[in-house]
């Protein structure tokens, strides 16, 4: 597969998926190649995110089916009667898959060890194949432990993914490569949402993940279009003895990771419940038919493209930081209003929540790669993706509990996602990183 980068010389890939120069072509196979944001590595590794994104968003689109078919939908005030299963069983099995993601961390790690393009790879096939496999769930929890196995996979693959891309680039293309890759997470997560509303009550959620096999031949496919970056490359050439996941980062890189850790934490802690509570709450509580949550998720599609560029636009213009930051208060702001109790405020608030985060993305995505050296990026993506978690567990009981408690998710919602826009004030703390390459700004 011939290839065409920013420098213009023609590389080929070989049987390993390692670029090699074209003989004649006048590249060193020793220099730095970067590519633009739309070539074929660049494209094959956010289809690869794609196809996580549509296994990894199926227990959040079939939750309501899997609460109608393992609980008793009753027309009752209690959230247990509306919806199924009761706020704390919900609440709880969604933390248990969100807790299962703590497992990418050594996953993603590897990827400093054993190289980005064969843990990518490993990890969605595998990912994916035991995603399909909920299909035979004979019970709420073990629907619950199946899609825990292999939920730290794909999100393994997704931060893989993030860091491949972004050492792929040059500064001018890397936030949007990073926009690229969040697309087609979020495309991912809405073909599955598009597939279980278009199919209605009718299929319920087996058949649902059973259409999970699609992605895995799809990722089967373009894998040779995976290549590892140069910049990778060049570190495992130069013999540079890996480190350890655990205890990689070290000063001064440590205090980065923890601002980063709390902007993570803040973020998670109102997508996870956001996320993960909407088709109960707008299907089961509210009342609206899959039809139209599956239009709400052709309509969020629209608004996180829209999200996107503009959070390209702004991380490249007014910076990494302050995008960052009023995406992340956006996220809070619009979370709340989504639960507030009315159709409309539902929908809305949804669309303008998936703008805010879309916003977020580039500019943080960028950041967390631009902040640390290639020796450990993929383990600090992996330490991110584990602190995230936490951050999306502690919201996910948080909002379970307060919301069977006063019955009522718009409660839950305002003493959940409120107090998470003061990690914004973490920002201010960081170094700028926009318009500068990796060597510079990971010193």
């Amino acid at each position: 597969m011939l290839t065409v980068g920013r420098a213009g010389y023609a590389w080929d890939v070989d049987d390993r998926g390692e670029q090699v120069p074209e003989p004649g072509s006048g590249a060193d196979a020793g220099g730095l190649r970067l590519h633009g944001w739309r070539d074929g590595p660049i494209l094959a590794t956010s289809t690869l995110v794609l196809a996580a994104g549509f296994g990894q968003f199926g227990a959040v689109a079939a939750l309501g089916d899997v609460a109608r078919e393992f609980g008793e939908v009753a027309d009752g005030p209690t959230l247990a009667e509306q919806a199924g299963l009761s706020g704390t069983a919900l609440g709880v099995g969604l933390a248990i898959i969100r807790l299962a993601s703590l497992g990418s961390l050594p996953l993603a790690g590897a990827a400093d060890r054993l190289g980005r393009r064969r843990t990518m790879i490993a990890c969605a096939v595998l990912g994916l194949g035991l995603t399909a496999a909920v299909a035979a769930s004979p019970s709420y929890w073990w629907f619950v432990a199946i899609f825990a196995l292999g939920r730290p996979l794909l999100s393994a693959t997704n931060a893989v993914a993030e860091v491949t891309v972004a050492e792929h680039t040059h500064k001018d293309d890397r936030a949007w490569a990073v926009a690229l890759v969040a697309a087609a997470f979020g495309v991912g997560a809405g073909l599955i949402a598009l597939v279980r509303g278009v199919a209605g009550d009718a299929w319920g959620f087996r058949p649902v993940f059973l259409t999970v096999l699609v992605p895995l031949a799809l990722v089967l496919l373009v894998a040779r279009g995976v290549v590892e970056p140069d910049r990778f490359r060049a570190l495992r050439a130069s013999g540079a003895r890996p480190l350890p996941v655990l205890g990689a980062v070290r000063r001064p890189h440590l205090g980065r990771l923890a601002l980063l850790v709390v902007v993570v934490v803040a973020i998670s802690a109102v997508t996870g419940p956001a996320n993960s509570f909407l088709f109960v709450y707008a299907e089961n509580v509210l009342g609206l038919p899959a039809a139209a949550t599956a239009a709400m998720v052709v309509g969020a599609g629209a608004s996180g493209l829209l999200g996107l560029l503009a959070g390209r636009w702004a991380a490249d213009t007014v910076g990494r930081r302050l995008t960052g930051a009023a995406g992340l208060v956006g996220v809070a702001a619009f979370g709340v209003l989504t639960y507030s109790g009315s159709t409309p405020a539902v929908v809305a608030g949804y669309l303008l929540a998936v703008l805010a985060g879309s916003t977020f993305a580039p500019a943080v995505g960028a950041m967390h790669a631009e902040l640390f050296p290639t020796s450990v990026r993929a383990a600090v993506a992996g330490w991110l993706v584990a602190f995230g978690v936490l951050g999306a567990v502690g919201g996910l009981v948080a909002f379970g509990a307060v919301a069977d408690l006063g019955d009522r998710f718009g409660t839950a919602a305002l003493v959940v996602f409120a107090p998470a826009a003061l990690g914004a004030v973490a920002f201010a703390f960081l170094p700028e990183t926009r318009g500068r390459e990796l060597e510079e700004t990971a010193a």
